[in-house]
């Protein structure tokens, strides 16, 4: 089974496609709503949460977690992987954790992550990257300092978009979402001082609104949202760790399941209207 975990709804964009890509698989989404947003929180609650969050599906048979959050990524993600999966594993080994920034930098500078060092023709890329994410990704610098180790002399331009969360899961009319969108689009042109060859968007609930993006931005923008990119790592991912998921691959389509730390009917809700489609979350 593959865990997907996020700090509220927006990984479920993630979570949508791989379960899409992957339909053979059993799959877990878990939501720690309770404590969501992570996007303004210090770095030390989001370390800590994400680390209980992980532990939970790895107790619930998960051997593969995939942080499916730009937020839980950039601040706990390598910090887990490094100092805390060891401990986990020397007691019962076989979990890994994923996030989902490598995919994304990987797809933006055409790089694999293993590479850490600029190479041709990467080295000369002068390409602006927009990177529109929460207020947490954009002070971690994560993007910034990963394209410049294989892009040196690209450039990413970041900028923190609070407005948009609460507009998306209150289920606001599409022209106040368009509005807050071209609001951002401009203050990042305007910052950026010239048009950017891509725009990343680095937070899981954008991809619902891509499409106000695309009006608000320059139309020769490339937009790279993080849904199918994250699907096509994990999919070259499993071909070089087969024994990530084992051999047992259950016939026809997987089990499915959604957990949250919060109220489930009330998460259940804010999927709906978030997704367009009836989602029953269970508690964890």
């Amino acid at each position: 089974m593959i865990g997907v975990f996020d700090s509220g709804h927006g990984g479920l964009t993630v979570f949508t496609a791989l379960v899409e890509r992957f339909p053979r698989y059993d799959w877990l989404y878990y939501g720690d709503h309770a404590h969501a947003p992570y996007g303004s929180r210090p770095n030390r609650e989001v370390v800590e949460l994400t680390q209980t969050a992980v532990a939970k599906l790895f107790m619930a048979g998960c051997k593969l977690v995939i942080l499916g959050c730009n937020t839980a990524t950039a601040v706990a993600g390598r910090t887990l992987q490094q100092e805390w999966l060891p401990t986990v594993n020397a007691q019962r080994g076989g979990h890994r954790i994923l996030g989902i920034i490598a995919p994304t930098v990987e797809a933006v500078t055409q790089t694999p992550w293993s590479v850490k060092e600029p190479v041709f023709p990467q080295k000369y890329n002068t390409d602006v990257y927009a990177l529109f994410a929460t207020e947490v990704t954009v002070r971690s610098g994560v993007y910034e300092a990963e394209v410049a180790k294989r892009c040196p002399k690209a450039r990413v331009v970041s900028l923190a978009c609070p407005k948009l969360v609460p507009l998306i899961e209150s289920g606001a009319l599409k022209a106040q979402m368009a509005a807050a969108a071209k609001i951002y689009v401009d203050e990042l042109l305007v910052k950026s001082g010239v048009i950017p060859q891509w725009a990343i968007l680095g937070c899981t609930h954008f991809p619902l609104i891509e499409d106000l993006f695309r009006a608000a931005l320059p139309p020769q923008v490339r937009i790279l949202s993080q849904p199918q990119v994250v699907a096509d790592g994990l999919e070259d991912y499993l071909a070089r760790h087969p024994d990530v998921v084992g051999s047992r691959v259950a016939s026809g389509r997987g089990a499915v399941q959604y957990f949250t730390s919060g109220e489930p009917s009330e998460v259940s809700r804010v999927a709906g209207v978030m997704l367009g489609r009836q989602i029953i979350f269970g508690r964890f």
